[in-house]
């Protein structure tokens, strides 16, 4: 079955860097678009960034851009997430999932930025 298994998360001071993994199976990986999102406690989800197949285009939402970037390995079945000049209203938990394969999500990755 589908699956999205994402990793990398972890506490990390206001400026620091972390980098996301997701790994995904049960589907063409490649023919899919993919997307990061995340969410906090009592609030909806929200789209963080999505990029095309080939990995040529991408695009962000306003409160990351510039500071993340969005990428994949299509020979790994792997999109990554590379989150830059951190801030604290960056914690959340934080999923991948291709926006357009109905599928269950997956367990996420949390992210605590904080000193």
């Amino acid at each position: 079955q589908v699956q999205f298994v994402e990793s990398g998360g972890g506490l990390v001071q206001p400026g620091g860097s972390l980098r996301l993994s997701c790994t995904a199976s049960g589907f063409t990986f490649s023919i899919y678009y993919m997307s990061w999102y995340r969410q906090t406690p009592g609030k909806e989800r929200e789209l963080v960034a999505t990029i095309t197949t080939y990995g040529d285009n991408s695009n962000y939402a306003d409160s990351v851009k510039g500071r993340f970037t969005i990428s994949r390995d299509n020979a790994k079945n792997t999109v990554y997430l590379q989150m830059n000049n951190l801030k604290a209203e960056d914690t959340a938990v934080y999923y991948c999932k291709a926006p357009t394969l109905i599928a269950s999500w997956g367990q996420g990755t949390q992210v605590t930025v904080a000193s």
